[in-house]
């Protein structure tokens, strides 16, 4: 396929939908990143501001999601783009598994520092209430799982992101049009 053809209007996404996507992929790796930075810094105010910026972003990027679902919930992506059926199953799989994990990953974050006894102020102003009940035992757990589903996370997202270069640089099928913005 030619990469050069703009796609029709329904075989792109929402502007919507690549607003989100967007939004969220910037805020994810960000946040990820931040994550992965700050887990090794000594206790210093530095530590404490980066992950009380840690929480937020969690806070706002299930916030995102939940709002990104209702949108895809309620509006039909386009078609999908031809090709072999199990490469359009491992698509929606991942896809789904991404949505899951936007969830999942926020939500593990926020038990574990329900858990550890730490509040969830979001942006300094609202204050959360407690996922679950101070429990040092539950607050080592929730760490762990939130580690672990994070990075299943990133590699999901480098997975897509290889999918995306693939199906540009490899297949030329224009399929990296359909949520390009400002296309």
């Amino acid at each position: 396929m030619n990469t050069n053809a703009t796609p029709s209007i329904r075989s792109r996404y929402t502007g919507v939908a690549i607003g989100f996507h967007w939004l969220l992929a910037l805020m994810i790796i960000v946040s990820f990143s931040v994550g992965w930075y700050m887990s090794d810094l000594s206790m210093s105010p530095t530590r404490l501001k980066l992950f009380n910026w840690h929480k937020w972003a969690g806070i706002t990027i299930l916030a995102l999601s939940a709002l990104r679902l209702l949108w895809r919930l309620t509006h039909r992506p386009p078609p999908d783009v031809p090709g072999p059926r199990w490469q359009q199953r491992m698509a929606h799989l991942t896809h789904w598994a991404l949505y899951a994990l936007f969830f999942l990953v926020p939500l593990a974050g926020w038990a574990y520092s329900s858990a550890a006894g730490f509040p969830v102020v979001w942006f300094g102003v609202l204050p959360l209430p407690d996922f679950v009940s101070p429990d040092k035992a539950l607050a080592e757990v929730m760490k762990e799982r939130h580690h672990l589903l994070a990075y299943i996370l990133g590699v999901l997202v480098l997975l897509h992101i290889g999918a995306a270069v693939k199906h540009h640089f490899f297949d030329r099928d224009g399929l990296i049009n359909r949520m390009r913005p400002g296309r």
